[in-house]
């Protein structure tokens, strides 16, 4: 699965691990998180991620 990085702080969004200290499953796709979810670190919105090319 795709990892997103935070434009912002460089927070990663690994699908394997997701954010279940705010309610996203592990397995979950980036795709899938609800519009409503921030980066955990830095607080901004989902629309401020990008693709992590590897």
């Amino acid at each position: 699965m795709e990892k997103y990085i935070c434009t912002v702080c460089g927070y990663i969004y690994d699908p394997a691990d997701g954010d279940t200290d705010n309610g996203v499953d592990a397995g979950t796709k980036f795709e899938d998180i609800p519009e409503d979810w921030v980066c955990p670190l830095c607080g901004v919105p989902k629309s401020d991620f990008e693709k992590v090319e590897e």
